[in-house]
């Protein structure tokens, strides 16, 4: 005796597409591809502020959920409230699948804050900047210059600095959307002598030629007491944001001796992200399960990110190195980019779209 099957009713029907659209969903924005927005001007002009790109997990190697028990499609807060989307009663071991390659320098990259040590790994804040320097480098900054192991950095086509530009009148937005500045990257002085303005060398050169403009100069900090605001102890060493270093990067397998500098430069990063259960200092000592240490191996690959937007970046010069463990994916490729300042189809940055990211 034949029966028929008993028709799902619309509901139903929606139901299960809906449960498959969001599994099918999750686990593209898991293993493959995970949209991402730009949200702040660090990475100007390179990337701008309005940006919708792609983060490939593919290129590094997908990185296997450390918290599981999480509201899918979620990061840390249920959408629209301020309730967690995740318990982190449960919490597995870091293992990253294979990737295409490794971080290579100048890479631009998303990776979870680490400064964040209230959240799991996982759920730290997305961020997103430049590596501009990989494990065995040899870090350091000369009145702004960038140098990796004793050589010229790399420096992106679109870097910015910022500048004090002098002016025998007050501007309006017109005339420096007419040199591609916005209004989020230039501010007036309070004498109305003039503005600060974050910009590229080209802009720059461009703004000297205007006949309204009466003076240019570069903002850097040239002080040698050291700011007490950088990576790792910026007063001690008499380090700031535009002369920094030498500092080696860190890698798996890298071993240094203890000496009180290195304590200073890499004891940190050894307490929050070498994943050891027992880590104290007493004085210029380290004590690992109760064992004082003489020597240290790190487990973990670390990278130094920066902000294309040198001047107006919060980076690795401030909070430390990425480790290989927070590290979310490749910055891929721009699929709709918007300009907040502007109205209706204005908005468009037409020529943004589907842009790769370099």
């Amino acid at each position: 005796m034949s029966t028929t099957p008993k028709k799902k009713s619309a509901t139903r029907e929606w139901a299960d597409a809906l449960l498959f659209a969001v599994i099918a969903a999750s686990l593209i924005r898991w293993l493959l591809l995970e949209p991402f927005t730009i949200p702040t001007a660090s990475m100007e002009k390179s990337l701008l502020v309005g940006d919708f790109l792609f983060v490939s997990k593919m290129h590094y190697g997908t990185r296997i959920p450390k918290t599981i028990l999480q509201v899918p499609l979620t990061h840390q807060k249920i959408w629209g409230t301020d309730l967690p989307s995740y318990s982190d009663a449960v919490q597995l071991p870091y293992y990253r699948l294979p990737g295409f390659s490794k971080i290579k320098r100048n890479d631009v990259v998303v990776f979870n804050f680490p400064e964040e040590h209230w959240y799991p790994v996982d759920l730290k804040t997305n961020y997103i900047k430049r590596a501009v320097g990989v494990p065995g480098d040899v870090l350091e900054i000369k009145d702004t210059q960038l140098y990796i192991n004793g050589q010229f950095g790399d420096n992106p086509e679109q870097m910015q600095f910022s500048y004090d530009v002098l002016t025998s009148r007050q501007l309006n937005a017109e005339f420096f959307d007419q040199y591609g500045i916005n209004p989020d990257s230039y501010f007036g002085f309070s004498d109305n002598s003039g503005y600060l303005v974050y910009a590229t060398d080209r802009v720059i050169e461009e703004l000297k030629q205007a006949s309204v403009v009466t003076s240019v100069k570069k903002r850097t900090n040239k002080s040698t007491q050291g700011d007490g605001n950088i990576f790792p102890d910026g007063a001690f060493f008499g380090w700031n944001k535009d002369h920094f270093g030498p500092l080696e990067i860190p890698g798996e397998g890298m071993t240094i001796e203890l000496t009180e500098d290195n304590i200073r430069k890499y004891g940190y990063t050894i307490e929050k992200f070498e994943r050891l259960d027992d880590v104290r200092f007493e004085g210029n000592d380290l004590y690992i399960d109760g064992e004082k240490q003489s020597q240290y191996t790190f487990k973990q690959d670390y990278y130094f990110m920066m902000g294309d937007n040198r001047h107006d970046s919060l980076d690795s010069r401030f909070w430390g190195f990425v480790p290989e463990d927070h590290v979310v994916g490749k910055a891929w490729f721009l699929w709709l980019s918007l300009e907040k300042h502007k109205s209706f189809i204005n908005k468009i940055r037409w020529n943004r779209f589907f842009r790769s990211i370099h």
